[in-house]
């Protein structure tokens, strides 16, 4: 028997008003959680760190690629097993604590391995964590994104990832900083890289209990039906009949392409600068990478709330293409650094723009699908990039690579000027 809709009505209308009643707390929540998450995660995911540790072990560009290929091939299908998994449950924060826990674990892999292995051991290890790290990633990233858009109303989700990136990130900037000139550089604790990691698993795990003890979350006011995977995959197709939406994914993909030359960015930098990588080096472009990101984020938050994220999206898209060929440019140390800057901007641009316009298009129950499928989608091409960017490396240079990437922004940055509208200012297909 289906339910009248007078009792739909009053469901919504409880769980709004449970939303309203809470959101200072869960405001502060999100807000102390993804800070503190931002912190430790940024370390591993600015284009610096993790390649220039890979890079270390290896001296082998090819398997820099095959590390962060590794790493997204993880969240191919993970996306969609965590959207399946909560989409039935009136609560899911419980869900989202376990997925995050798990993603904390590979951190402290990588930081103990580091410590107790050496050669061929600590390179399959390092190898392992990556990918379930990965693994980990895709479902959070579908689970967590689904918790902010329960509880928090979408005119402030801008402000709150606006705010929340500008404190953590600006952490992650100066610790960043402070891991390449101290803990890299002088080697702390006899591994600089493990101390790294550890440090990041430890801020990273202080953000989920923080989340864990003081949000509230309310019971959807509608759940779907469980149904197995293979099912929810066969569903796809209709989400993909909103022509914007669809639109939208052929865009996002070609700018998740247009990241294979991020494993390279340092080493290209350095290729540039014709000088070795260091700790210094790394610790002034992760500075620059996300320093810029950090201040950025405030503008991208503040102008999609007003205007909605399509208008971000292109214009990170715009950013990224201007400093992909500012980095082709530069000779000198402070060119560079712009350019790293501009990266920086457009990465916390694109990642604020891609993962909150996903969540207006369609119904609102079938929101953890949209974003398995704009993950699944990310996860697929940020998988196999890497690989074919570390090829091209090989046989053609860096410069090459930056061309490629360049070539990719373009069109995507084509497809969102005449093909995507804004969710926000058109009626449901």
């Amino acid at each position: 028997m289906s339910e009248a809709p007078v009792d739909r009505e009053a469901r919504e209308q409880a769980f709004k008003q449970e939303v309203e009643t809470n959101l200072k707390r869960n405001y502060a929540a999100n807000f102390v959680h993804g800070m503190l998450g931002l912190t430790g995660f940024r370390l591993l995911y600015a284009p610096t760190l993790m390649p220039a540790y890979i890079h270390l072990l290896t001296g082998s560009a090819a398997l820099v690629g095959l590390g962060q290929a590794l790493l997204q091939f993880g969240a191919i299908l993970s996306p969609i097993i965590g959207a399946s998994r909560i989409e039935h449950r009136p609560r899911i924060l419980p869900y989202a604590i376990r997925v995050g826990s798990l993603m904390r674990v590979q951190i402290l892999g990588l930081a103990v391995s580091a410590w107790l292995l050496s050669g061929l051991p600590l390179l399959l290890a390092t190898m392992l964590f990556l990918f379930l790290l990965g693994v980990f990633t895709g479902m959070q990233r579908v689970v967590f994104q689904m918790v902010i858009a329960k509880v928090i109303p979408i005119d402030r989700r801008g402000r709150l990832q606006g705010w929340r990136n500008l404190a953590g990130g600006g952490i992650a900037a100066g610790l960043a900083y402070f891991a390449g000139h101290v803990l890299i550089e002088r080697n702390v604790l006899g591994n600089g890289y493990a101390t790294t990691f550890m440090l990041a698993f430890i801020l990273t795990s202080l953000g989920l209990l923080v989340l864990q003890f003081f949000m509230r979350e309310p019971d959807a006011a509608q759940v779907r039906a469980q149904k197995p995977v293979s099912e929810r995959v066969r569903e796809f197709p209709a989400l993909l009949a909103d022509r914007d939406y669809r639109w939208f994914i052929v865009a996002q993909g070609l700018a998740i392409a247009g990241r294979i030359a991020a494993p390279f960015y340092v080493l290209f930098a350095s290729e540039q600068l014709g000088v070795e990588l260091n700790g210094a080096l790394i610790g002034l472009l992760s500075l620059a990478f996300l320093g810029a990101d950090t201040v950025s984020n405030l503008l991208w938050g503040n102008l999609g709330d007003r205007y909605g994220y399509r208008i971000t999206f292109i214009f990170a898209v715009a950013i990224w293409i201007a400093a992909l060929v500012l980095m082709l440019l530069a000779r000198t140390e402070a060119l560079v650094v712009l350019s790293f800057c501009g990266l920086g901007a457009a990465s916390s641009g694109y990642l604020m723009s891609a993962g909150t316009m996903v969540l207006e298009f369609g119904e609102s129950h079938d929101i953890p699908m949209r974003l398995a499928l704009s993950t699944t989608v990310e996860g697929a091409i940020s998988a196999a990039v890497p690989l074919i960017g570390g090829v091209i490396v090989y046989t053609l240079g860096y410069a090459t690579l930056a061309c490629v990437a360049v070539v990719l922004l373009c069109a995507s940055l084509l497809i969102l000027l005449t093909r995507v509208r804004e969710p926000r200012r058109r009626g449901l297909p």
